[in-house]
Order: C-alpha cells, then structure tokens, then sequence
C-alpha cells in the first residue's frame, strides 16, 4: 500500500477537497482507506466526510515539574532548555510548561534528581470511520504552539496494509515537516498564481530536504498565468491533474459537498490521479 501525503505551501488551495475526494473515490472499490487529518489546527476534512466518531483520547507531552526540596538552583536546567521553559532565581524555578518541547533534558542532566516529567495534555485524538474509509483527526487545544507532537500521533495510526491519504497543514514549517517526513509520496496542490509559484517552490524544496518524492495538482489551471507550469517542466516534477474553476465545484464544496458524491465524471478522474500517483511512486522505487 502507499502512505500519502496531500500538501500546499499556502493555505486555500484545495488540498482538504482533494483529500477527501480522492479517499471517496477510492473507497467503493478499495476497503483498505485510511484519511488522517494532520492540519491539527484548522482539522476540516471531517465537515465533508461525516464521519461516525467512535473514539476520543488525549494527546500530551512530558513538561518538567521540579522538587523545591531537592533543587539547590544551580541554573543547570535553564542553560541546558533550548526553549527557555524553565528560569531559575534565587530560591526558585518557573516552569514555562507551553514553551517546553517535551525533550527531558532538564529532568536528564539535573545533579540533584530535583526534576521529573509530568504529562501535559495538549489536544485530542479522535478516531472514526465513514463507509469503508477509516478517519482520524487531532484537534489542537486552543492557544497551544506545541502542534508536532500530535501530528506525529495522529501520523502513527497509519497502518503499513492500508492506503494511507494524509491531510497536511498547509504551509512549509515544522507541522508539515511532521506530516510529510517517512511519507512514500507528496500529492502538492498550488493555484497558478505568483503567490502559489513561490509557495509551490517552498514546498518543492521542503519535500526534497525530506527526500519524499513529488508530484504537482493545479488547481483552478484555467486563471492565472502559466508560471507554475513552467516551473514543473524545469523541475521534472510531474502536473497529475488539472482542475479548472468551475462554479458548480465551488458551490458542492461551500455546501460541504464532496465532488464525486454529486458528479460522477470527477469519481473517475480521481481513479485515474491515483493511479499516476501509483505509476510516479513505483517509477521512484525502480531507480
């Protein structure tokens, strides 16, 4: 089976919409779908697909709590904490639990064993299933900056005998780092605009550093200028789909509609996408 990553470089270029349509059209003739939703900020996948949710757990991370009975105040955990979770004074230790990234340095290095971790919840899990596609999403509490660790849990329900469709944050930072990293292929969405050239180039870059082999998904191919296209001939990357703007689409999808659900000749183009991403993916394995 294939782990697969649907990624933009920029927010709103119809990344979630292909990902949920593509796990539809897959699903009637393929049991083995999984739709994982990694954009833990902003999860939407959920609002097309509606799904039946069945479970619900916590996502936490180890933050330090220290024994004023033990500690002497050397500094040593502050100067060891990359992150400033922790400042040490005469006498006391603050603990910055949202800055703390969870690494148990502090609690490692301390000379007086003054440190241990207690666990910070940090978001949710929830687990589901709508037809025959197996659905997960994590929720980020509100206020939390500490998203990677509960992308990286929601990336371990991906199962190695399933084809694995993940929804990532848009953008090219450590979220998406998270998502994409051990992933077999990257599905990336961009519009043919300036804007979703430069962000198309991030995210080009980003999945070579990863070394996630790549392939590209214009979306509303008929506005614009040609500039994306030029860039995929220059680069090698290969354009697997062109969607055109289409008002009948974009009405579907500002009803919460999924495409193939309403038109048919979208079910079989989005057979014939992942069935080049298929093709793009075991070429990469034969070199």
């Amino acid at each position: 089976m294939i782990n697969l990553v649907i990624a933009s470089g920029k927010g709103g270029t119809g990344k979630t919409t292909l990902a949920v349509n593509l796990a539809l059209a897959l699903q009637k003739s393929c049991p083995n779908i999984q739709l994982l939703d990694c954009d833990v900020e902003e999860p939407n996948a959920h609002l097309f697909l509606k799904p039946v949710i069945e479970e619900r757990e916590n996502v936490g991370i180890p933050v330090p709590k220290v024994d004023p009975e033990k500690c002497d105040f050397c500094g040593l955990c502050a100067e060891v904490c990359a992150f400033n979770a922790l400042a040490v004074f005469p006498g006391q230790v603050m603990e910055l639990a949202e800055l703390c990234h969870g690494c148990g340095s502090c609690a490692y290095l301390c000379p007086q064993k003054a440190i241990t971790e207690v666990d910070r919840t940090i978001g949710v899990i929830e687990k589901g299933h709508v037809q025959n596609i197996e659905f997960a999403h994590g929720i980020l509490n509100p206020g939390e900056a500490m998203s990677p660790p509960l992308i990286e849990a929601v990336r371990r329900l991906g199962r190695g005998d399933k084809i694995t469709i993940i929804d990532a944050p848009p953008g090219t930072s450590c979220p998406v780092v998270a998502s994409l990293k051990g992933s077999d292929y990257c599905l990336l969405v961009t519009e043919p605009t300036p804007f979703g050239l430069n962000d198309l180039h991030l995210a080009c870059q980003l999945a070579e550093k990863l070394g996630v082999p790549a392939g590209v998904v214009i979306n509303r191919c008929d506005q614009g200028d040609h500039g994306v296209e030029k860039y995929c001939r220059e680069k090698g990357l290969p354009v697997l789909m062109k969607i055109p703007f289409d008002r009948q689409l974009a009405e579907l999808y500002a009803s919460g509609e999924p495409v193939v659900s309403k038109l048919p000749v979208w079910q079989g183009r989005f057979i014939e996408l992942f069935d080049q991403i298929m093709a793009a993916a075991k070429g990469v394995e034969a070199k």
